[in-house]
């Protein structure tokens, strides 16, 4: 049975890795043996050197937000800059929403 291929990241290393699922085996970056955050198979890796696109990436993948296709094509909105994160963790903190929930918000009210 094949298996389609998903995104790793390792967050230090600011790289990311397309392997095959599978949901028992944990990953380690090839290049500092850490483990690797599973984003999956929507995730588009920011160039090494963008710090805001990372800084932002990091907040959503340690808030356990995705990068999964849907039925309807790819993961929905998610924020790209450091501002974006900001507004949403901030109306989160507000109204007690959980942030993962927050962060996936296409608008803050």
């Amino acid at each position: 049975m094949a298996h389609c291929k998903t995104s790793y990241v390792c967050l230090p290393c600011r790289a990311s890795y397309k392997q095959p699922y599978d949901r028992a085996r944990r990953r380690l970056c090839p290049r500092c043996a850490e483990p690797m955050i599973h984003a999956g198979s929507a995730f588009a890796t920011p160039r090494r050197g963008d710090k805001a696109a990372w800084r932002t990436l990091t907040v959503l993948l340690n808030a356990g937000v995705g990068f999964h296709k849907s039925c309807c094509g790819g993961p929905g909105f998610r924020p790209r800059t450091v501002r974006e994160v900001r507004e949403r963790l901030t109306y989160a903190e507000r109204s007690g929403e959980p942030a993962s929930k927050a962060l996936v918000r296409y608008e803050v009210p």
